[in-house]
């Protein structure tokens, strides 16, 4: 069992770091009641955005805070941001998910394939309507965050459109997105975006020697390097040995004339089976990640045909996984597939 002091969840988290001005702004707005009743907080995954949705969800539910709260690192201030005593019945009762005015709509857990499902669905959406038929229980807010809004599919998104236009009074929604591009239209204008800023390297490497010891300076700087700004990535990457899958995907797209499919093969078998999920998960997002930076590199050079490719292929493999998660298809030639794609992209003509 491993002694690493393990990072808390968003909504038992007591701290966020970072996103001072974000929380600075939205306690200005609760302030001056002209807080959004719907709110879409947007940036990269792992930033902080759900972290920062319950804070405010708890702000909210105690009627404006009640002081401060120790941060990420353990220090205490009296924060002029969203803070509320860790004490206080409202932050026991969200972080054990038992708050009576708060509602969190999540992707769940699919018994039959014994993992996440990769949609929010319709009937996950409906539970959003019966709680806000509700009286509030302790006579104030309610608060509803959508973790992940951008994983609902298209019946989920019609459904809660409605929602959102005529929510109920002293109703608040929070909506947490990695890829708003992926919401209805008519959802993110009816939302009030805020779009959160990746963290600065040296915070990302403050948390990372916090919550995953016994890493060495080399391993810790190359996870920095590939979070771009994500603590939870960066905590993904060092709980999924990712900098040694990272070599791994990077040598076989290297090899000349060509990727080895005998190779290709053994690796795609490992990553395919039951028990090697988080590891499968970071190289979909290291092969994502890979095909960003080709498309970013070919742009900076001028080459604009060649970074559309890179963008459209990064895209293309991003739905074939959804796909495959979806209809629970073959992973390990989902794999393979990926990997033939940019290895055959690699060497068409520029």
């Amino acid at each position: 069992m491993s002694d690493e002091p393990l990072a808390p969840a968003p909504r038992a988290n007591p701290g966020l770091i970072g996103h001072e001005a974000a929380e600075a702004a939205l306690r200005q707005s609760f302030k001056t009641g002209r807080l959004p009743h719907a709110l879409l907080l947007t940036g990269p995954r792992g930033i902080g955005k759900a972290t920062l949705a319950y804070r405010l969800a708890r702000f909210v539910l105690s009627g404006g805070g009640e002081g401060g709260a120790p941060d990420m690192f353990g220090a205490s201030a009296a924060a002029p941001g969203l803070a509320i005593a860790l004490e206080s019945g409202v932050f026991r009762r969200v972080a054990a998910g038992g708050h009576a005015d708060l509602l969190t709509v999540e992707r769940a857990f699919d018994p039959r394939r014994k993992r996440l499902r990769s949609e929010i669905v319709v009937d996950d959406i409906r539970e959003i309507a019966t709680f806000l038929h509700l009286t509030a229980a302790e006579g104030g807010w309610r608060v509803v965050i959508v973790d992940g809004a951008d994983a609902m599919n298209r019946n989920a998104g019609n459904a809660l459109l409605k929602i959102l236009e005529e929510p109920p009074r002293r109703t608040l929604l929070l909506l947490v997105a990695h890829s708003p591009g992926r919401l209805l239209p008519t959802i993110r204008s009816r939302c009030r975006q805020m779009k959160l800023a990746p963290l600065p390297p040296t915070t990302v490497r403050a948390l990372l020697d916090r919550y995953s010891t016994g890493l060495d300076d080399d391993a810790a700087a190359s996870i920095v390097d590939l979070a771009e700004g994500s603590i939870g990535r960066a905590l993904e990457l060092a709980g999924s040995g990712g900098i040694a899958l990272y070599q791994t995907i990077i040598g076989m797209l290297a090899r000349r004339p060509g990727i080895d499919p005998l190779t290709l093969h053994g690796f795609a078998d490992k990553l395919a089976r039951a028990d090697a999920e988080d590891a499968y998960r970071t190289a979909e997002e290291l092969l994502r990640q890979h095909l960003a930076q080709r498309a970013v590199a070919a742009a900076r050079a001028g080459q604009r045909a060649t970074a559309a490719r890179w963008a459209n292929l990064r895209d293309d493999i991003a739905d074939s996984f959804a796909r495959c998660d979806g209809l629970n298809l073959d992973r390990k030639q989902t794999l393979m597939s990926a990997f033939f794609a940019i290895d055959q992209a690699a060497g068409a003509p520029r």
